[in-house]
């Protein structure tokens, strides 16, 4: 006969067991990822065309892959915290469960933080051979989550694949009991180490407590490269001990372009996702289109000829070609006052973006690079412990500003994946779902800071220095608009495309600057306290040479980034 000595802990056990199971579902309810990121618009219709893209699948030589994306129906959240990383509140793991295409194998698992709406794909590939990938031999704990003290969906117990000799991993496995994954399960699979290059950690999805997850991305990339982008992620500072490395899968067919669109599919991707650039409504310093800057008497000098400038041809065909950035050559306004003025405030209304159309990620994605050119860079503005905007007079000032933003493509099925946002001397990478969209459609909005037209995301405020210190970049919507797609021209990367002699003038697009900083802040920085001038003298020293413009700006073919990756960490 059944006692309360016996009742008691069991309906404890099942009170506690109620309890947890309602937490986790308070927990979960109304987080961003909960709900599946939808482009506002129509997607592009992408027409048949001779190369692969896409079709949904890459030959990358010995293997195929194809990209799945994540949704409810493709994958089973496996483990899930509330705490920690982005706006605190933690992040997901999934696991491939359906529309894994016939004779594909998974190759690891896929992470997210839990601010974002779910957004991304993982790829899955299929052997040419049969010896090219191959279950792992065996499974070992990275480590688990037991002893962090975190809200999170019971333990999680992270498991890395241990590969036959010429085999590497390229991602992890997670569960949720300590049990030691079987290799059968396939959790994750081992590719020939000849289909595979090195990684390194990109975007850092979640940190807390000496513990860090980032996704996982080729160590070399640009326009030659040939690692590939997985989707896979790692886990790290779980275990003591060093852990072998895991990899990105490698195009061996050496081809970057030829899974990239085609001239008519470039065009539909473009009009789907050419952004709409908002200037500050204060903003007197706008863009122009190149034609229009020589045409209003853009001048050419060469050191040891300053006095005898030479007028510039509208389509810039007597600019030197080739060399590189030697100080010989720069350009200028015209002398003449009034045009000088006129030249240096641009004209919105002839504006024309210059597209630049490459490779990234072994071919498996397409950045179209919006090139956006400002006749002249304004000064710029400080806010320095109590003083929320100190002029600092010319400084910043430069002729010949060029900005960009990337739009990166997947070559799978033509979406959208990331922006890159060119920010003075760098930039950031945001995701498809974190961006603001022209109502309706799939055009990004994008903020153009005041006076140095570095590209964020949103309007506000935003400071370049430590702290609650630095240059002010304001951003804010106005009747200053760039419609991207309305005028612009592929300048390079599509085959038949003719770049103009202007893209291969290499030196400066406006003379090299040196400011004297004491005399610039002099009629302010002397009601100053001196600690307080010295502090603000020392913290204007620092400020980077791309910011300031001492050091006259380079045209778009002389940014590292014309052939290898946008500078973000």
């Amino acid at each position: 006969m059944f006692t309360d000595t016996y009742f008691k802990p069991l309906f404890f056990l099942l009170f506690l067991f109620a309890y947890q199971f309602s937490w986790a579902e308070s927990q979960t309810n109304g987080l961003p990822v909960d709900t599946i990121f939808t482009f506002p618009g129509t997607l592009p219709t992408i027409l048949p065309n001779e190369g692969s893209f896409g079709t949904g699948i890459i030959d990358l030589g010995g293997l195929e892959v194809a990209q799945v994306s994540i949704s409810n129906s493709t994958a089973h959240r496996v483990w899930t915290t509330y705490e920690g990383g982005r706006d605190s509140m933690g992040f997901s793991i999934f696991e491939l469960t359906n529309n894994i295409p016939r004779n594909f194998f998974k190759l690891g698992f896929y992470a997210q933080p839990n601010n974002q709406k779910l957004f991304g794909s993982i790829l899955v590939a299929r052997s040419k051979s049969l010896v090219n990938i191959r279950p792992p031999e065996d499974y070992i704990e990275v480590g688990n989550t037991t002893s962090l003290k975190i809200k999170q969906d019971g333990p999680a117990y992270v498991w890395q694949p241990v590969c036959l000799n010429g085999y590497k991993a390229l991602g992890i496995c997670v569960t949720t009991v300590p049990q030691k994954p079987l290799p059968t399960q396939q959790y994750t699979n081992c590719v020939r180490s000849e289909f595979t290059e090195e990684s390194e950690a990109d975007a850092l999805l979640w940190r807390i407590k000496g513990v860090s997850v980032f996704n996982l991305r080729p160590i070399k990339r640009g326009t030659q490269a040939t690692g590939v982008y997985t989707g896979t992620f790692s886990f790290q500072g779980l275990s003591s001990t060093p852990l072998p490395p895991l990899f990105s899968l490698k195009n061996t067919k050496l081809n970057m372009y030829s899974c990239m669109p085609s001239k008519v599919q470039t065009r539909v991707l473009f009009q789907t996702y050419s952004p709409l650039i908002y200037f500050h409504p204060k903003e007197d310093f706008l863009p122009s289109s190149v034609n229009w800057f020589f045409t209003n008497g853009a001048l050419l000098y060469q050191k040891g000829s300053k006095k005898s400038p030479v007028p510039i041809r509208p389509n810039g065909t007597n600019l030197p070609q080739g060399g590189s950035d030697d100080d010989l050559f720069w350009l200028d306004y015209p002398i003449v006052k009034t045009l000088k003025e006129k030249v240096k405030r641009g004209d919105l209304s002839s504006t024309k973006v210059y597209l630049h159309i490459k490779p990234m990620f072994g071919g498996t994605f397409t950045d179209i690079v919006v090139w956006i050119f400002c006749p002249f860079n304004g000064n710029a503005h400080l806010k320095f412990l109590f003083i929320k905007r100190l002029s600092l007079g010319d400084i910043g000032e430069h002729i010949g500003d060029w900005e960009h933003v990337t739009l990166r493509i997947s070559n799978f099925n033509g979406k959208l994946w990331r922006v890159y946002f060119s920010q003075h001397s760098g930039g950031t990478l945001m995701e498809a779902c974190d961006l603001e969209y022209v109502d309706g459609g799939n055009k990004p909005v994008i903020y153009s800071s005041l006076h140095g037209h570095a590209m964020y995301s949103k309007p506000g405020l935003v400071l370049q220095g430590k702290g609650k210190n630095g240059i002010r970049n304001d951003m804010e919507r106005s009747n200053k608009v760039l419609d991207c797609g309305l005028r612009y021209e592929v300048i390079a990367g599509l085959s038949g495309v003719v770049e103009p002699p202007w893209i291969n003038y290499l030196r400066k697009w406006g003379p090299r600057v040196r400011y004297n900083v004491e005399k610039s802040l002099k009629g302010f920085a002397k009601i100053l306290p001196r600690f307080i001038r010295k502090k603000l003298l020392k913290f204007i020293s620092k400020i980077p040479e791309e910011i300031l413009g001492e050091n006259g700006p380079t045209g778009p073919k002389g940014k590292l980034s014309w052939t290898g990756d946008e500078k973000y960490s």
